[in-house]
């Protein structure tokens, strides 16, 4: 409310030129307001790979402010700033190698971000730079003829409905301890009108004009059930904006972990185009411009202009900073099966000969907070699940895994050992009377973990540690829920700002890195519990950015109805761009009880997403996979097996997340970044670079309008192998079967023949490559392959990657990095080349050791599909295939 107050204008704001002072660190100077005389220190680097870091601090606060830890994987790498023009009121920066200017103007205040002489950006143009500086508190002040004035009856009023030192919230109280605090700027982003990310919210792809409404609200809340197309804030939080046009992409990363909000306006301005002659009227055209407004509880304004220019680059600068996503265990990419909740060890068995007895993939299986002695988290419930070792090596017999739920929350209960140590080391969060914060979660009376202290996430890892979390094994792994922190009876469900956290930081400060810091411990406890050598698998429901680093996120607690599958495209996309690959909604929706035809096309969806999770709340009805008739169970498992045959492209674009930064699931505009018809669609998307998915969202649905971008690109249909007639948008014929999947010209699938129990029954399973031909007859894929579960690809270079090529009738499969070294008996049993002109009169194979033999060979003279089988070539090898 106080920020709104400030409207577009001249800003208050004047830059101290003569304060300036250059390092090779950073360019800094001060600057001061008109009318309240507080200084404000700027300081502006450049990061190596065309990132500029902006920092705005009191030149003298009264205490210190809270600046994000932990979040930025290393104090970034800076380069030297030169002045290239210091004159009245004007200071030019130049970057090392020139493309990049900064002009920072003193009167009013503003910064302009020029490439190549074009302006990308500038910030504080709308005059809305508002900063907060820390005061004593009313009683402390001495009286002056200012204090007085404020002290009068009508500013307290004043004071009160801004919020100032205390804020009524329903019947809670807020005390601001330290007073208001709050910054905000302005960024104005040339030439963009399409804006995307900040997740979370239950949101379409584009980020929406907000002027007319609510800001877009970054905090991290339990919102059951959450509305749809609603800019509050849910479970996770990444404050980082991406702006494209045909020619650019930028980004903004504000880095800050209170309470924020973001107003986005687009609109159209007047640009003068020179005229080429005196005689000439200068014309003008409309470009259009897009202005974001931050707006921060606390902090200080600390901010990443990513400069692209293509929005990959974009992946890599932010992960440059934040770090890639973390390349999941094998497992993990394969079928979840969760409830809320499985009742005892009987039923995980009888749920689990289910899939074998239907013939449904699956790898794990979930306990929700049921299966714990009265919700104390890290004990089992004795009755229901009395040897849950036992229970452990039953499925690994099986090949298959457990996932447990782990909250932050905390009963109350001297007896609970968990809660007694934590309470004797003085590890949990304070309330603003410097007791142990108290509230209500599902034990009843819950005291919370404060794992912004690191002695705290230290402890926190050493009880997932065999001996002290009895009866885990190394085939348990983790789920972290409830990390808002979600605090029933408490204001907006969560912890009240003003309880306290590790050196004397209030939660408001912190709060949206809560989820984020659990889930960091959680990981280092897995790691830990297997000395180093495996890697984690945590799923959080909370997130900042730098959580791709700790594992997978999803989109929470959705409901069974057709909008949530619809709306659950553009949510992932959008925590894709944000960098966290790894994340999925839940298949059926959590919530309510799904019609089979949803069901059924909820699992086509998940299919072909990173985080494959069927989840169901305990009111709701069973809905394991053959509960829905035949016919439904019969579909069902085709699209999970689908799922299976396609893990090795999966593991492969996963390896590329976590290696390049490249999300596994895009948006369309990504790969097609000139095409302006891509920009805003959202229902479909990329699965990597090779295939187009396009879920079917609606109930009854016999068609769908597909849009295959490219006028230049050859699309084939991934399971027909037909060359589609054209690009652009055409009407697709679907039934409740399958989904409409699309493999681009110029890629290389590659997949396994067959579908197993589970990913572990997979590794021997032979491989089959799906090469798709573009204009030219050519086609480039990948293959990336390591023992799926260790970190030796990282310490021992055990991995193989392989690149397959097409090229003038010439197959060939070659070493990508030849740092790798891992042998496997698979093998390349089958080759399907679509779009191959005509029928071949012979096919040779040739491997490494110069033995060549003749290949056996089908052709579809309908869809040109040329088809070679029993190939029996070494994938861990060198080979060609030729076809005359």
């Amino acid at each position: 409310r106080r920020q709104k107050l400030l409207h577009c204008g001249k800003s208050l704001y004047r830059a101290l030129l003569d304060s300036v002072t250059l390092s090779d660190e950073n360019v800094r100077f001060q600057i001061i307001h008109e009318e309240n005389k507080v200084l404000l220190q700027v300081e502006i680097c450049e990061i190596e790979g065309s990132i500029f870091r902006l920092k705005i601090d009191e030149a003298s606060p009264l205490r210190t402010r809270y600046k994000v830890p932990d979040v930025l994987i290393k104090e970034p790498t800076t380069q030297k700033l030169f002045i290239s023009q210091k004159e009245a009121g004007i200071l030019v920066l130049s970057s090392i190698n020139e493309d990049y200017k900064l002009q920072v103007t003193a009167t009013p205040f503003q910064v302009e971000l020029q490439s190549k002489g074009e302006t990308v950006l500038s910030m504080n143009s709308n005059g809305l730079l508002y900063f907060e500086h820390l005061q004593p508190p009313p009683s402390d002040r001495k009286p002056t003829a200012e204090n007085e004035e404020a002290a009068s009856d009508s500013s307290k009023e004043k004071q009160e409905d801004l919020s100032l030192w205390q804020e009524k919230f329903g019947s809670f109280l807020d005390i601001k301890a330290h007073g208001p605090s709050s910054v905000g700027v302005d960024f104005s982003l040339h030439g963009f009108d399409h804006v995307y990310g900040i997740p979370q919210h239950t949101e379409g792809l584009l980020l929406k004009n907000t002027s007319d409404g609510d800001a877009y609200r970054l905090y991290n809340l339990d919102i059951f059930g959450h509305k749809i197309h609603d800019k509050i804030g849910i479970y996770g939080s990444v404050p980082l904006l991406l702006a494209h046009k045909p020619s650019r992409t930028s980004g903004i990363f504000w880095l800050n972990s209170s309470e924020t909000l973001v107003d986005i306006s687009t609109k159209a301005v007047a640009e003068h185009m020179p005229s080429r002659s005196a005689a000439e009227t200068a014309k003008q055209r409309a470009v259009p411009l897009t202005d974001v407004r931050w707006m921060s509880e606390s902090g200080i304004i600390d901010v990443f202009l990513l400069m692209g220019p293509t929005a990959f680059d974009i992946f890599k600068q932010f992960a440059q900073l934040t770090g890639t996503q973390a390349l999941p265990p094998l497992f993990s990419l394969g079928y979840h099966q969760c409830r809320w909740n499985y009742e005892d060890e009987q039923d995980v068995k009888a749920v689990d000969a289910g899939f074998d007895e239907h013939d449904i993939p699956y790898d794990v299986i979930w306990l929700d907070i049921e299966h714990t002695d009265g919700k104390r988290y890290f004990t089992w419930d004795k009755k229901k699940f009395q040897n849950p070792r036992k229970m452990q090596e039953h499925l690994r017999k099986k090949k298959r895994k457990l996932v447990v739920i782990v909250d932050p929350h905390i009963k109350v209960d001297p007896m609970y050992t968990l809660y007694s140590q934590a309470k004797d080391k003085g590890y949990f969060v304070k309330d603003r009377n410097g007791q142990d914060f108290e509230g209500i979660c599902w034990p009843g009376s819950s005291c919370y973990l404060d794992f912004t202290n690191p002695e705290v996430r230290k402890w926190y890892a050493d009880q997932f540690a065999f001996k002290t979390y009895k009866g885990s094994t190394n085939i348990l792994f983790v789920w972290n829920d409830m990390n808002e922190p979600s605090v029933f009876k408490g204001a907006e469900l969560t912890m009240q700002k003003d309880a306290v956290h590790y050196n004397n930081w209030e939660h408001r400060e912190v709060h949206n890195l809560y989820g984020f810091y659990q889930q960091m411990a959680t990981a280092e406890g897995l790691i830990r519990r297997s000395l180093g050598k495996e890697r984690p698998f945590v799923l959080t429901r909370s997130f900042f950015a730098g959580s791709q680093r700790y594992g997978a996120v999803w989109t929470g607690d959705n409901t069974a109805e057709w909008a949530y599958l619809k709306v659950s495209i553009p949510m992932l996309l959008t925590i894709s761009m944000a960098g966290i690959s790894f994340c999925g909604a839940d298949v059926g929706g959590f919530i309510g009880d799904p019609e089979p035809e949803l069901l059924v096309r909820w699992y086509q969806a998940g299919a072909y997403q990173p985080f494959f999770r069927g989840h169901s709340n305990m009111e709701s009805k069973r809905r394991e996979p053959w509960l829905f008739g035949k016919k439904n169970t019969q579909i069902i498992r085709e699209a999970i097996r689908e799922r299976y045959v396609l893990l090795p492209y999966l593991y492969t674009l996963f390896y590329r997340a976590h290696t390049a930064a490249e999300p596994v699931m895009r948006p369309l505009w990504i790969e097609f970044p000139g095409k302006t018809e891509t920009f805003g669609v959202e229902n479909e998307y990329m699965l990597g670079n090779a295939l187009l998915v396009h879920p079917v969202t609606e109930q009854d649905a016999k068609a769908v309008s597909v849009l295959l971008p490219g006028s230049e690109e050859i699309w084939y249909d991934f399971r027909k192998f037909k060359r589609m007639e054209y690009p652009g948008t055409l009407k697709i014929p679907v039934t409740l079967e399958n989904i409409p999947v699309f493999q681009r010209g110029g890629t290389v699938i590659p997949l396994k023949t067959t579908a197993g129990k589970s990913t572990e029954w997979m590794i021997d399973i032979s491989y089959e490559l799906h090469v798709a031909l573009d204009t030219e007859a050519c086609a480039i894929g990948e293959l990336y392959l390591d023992d799926g579960h260790s970190f030796q690809y990282l310490h021992k270079k055990q991995f193989l990657y392989r690149k397959f090529t097409f090229h003038k009738n010439i197959l060939s499969s070659s070493c990508t990095d030849e740092s790798g070294q891992y042998h496997t008996k698979c093998v390349v049993e089958r080759v399907i080349v679509l779009g191959f002109g005509q029928q071949p009169t012979f096919v040779t194979a040739c491997s490494q050791d110069g033995k060549e033999k003749e290949v056996i060979f089908t052709y579809d003279m309908r869809t040109s599909a040329l088809t070679l089988d029993n190939l029996a070539l070494s994938v861990d090898a060198d080979w060609e295939i030729c076809i005359n």
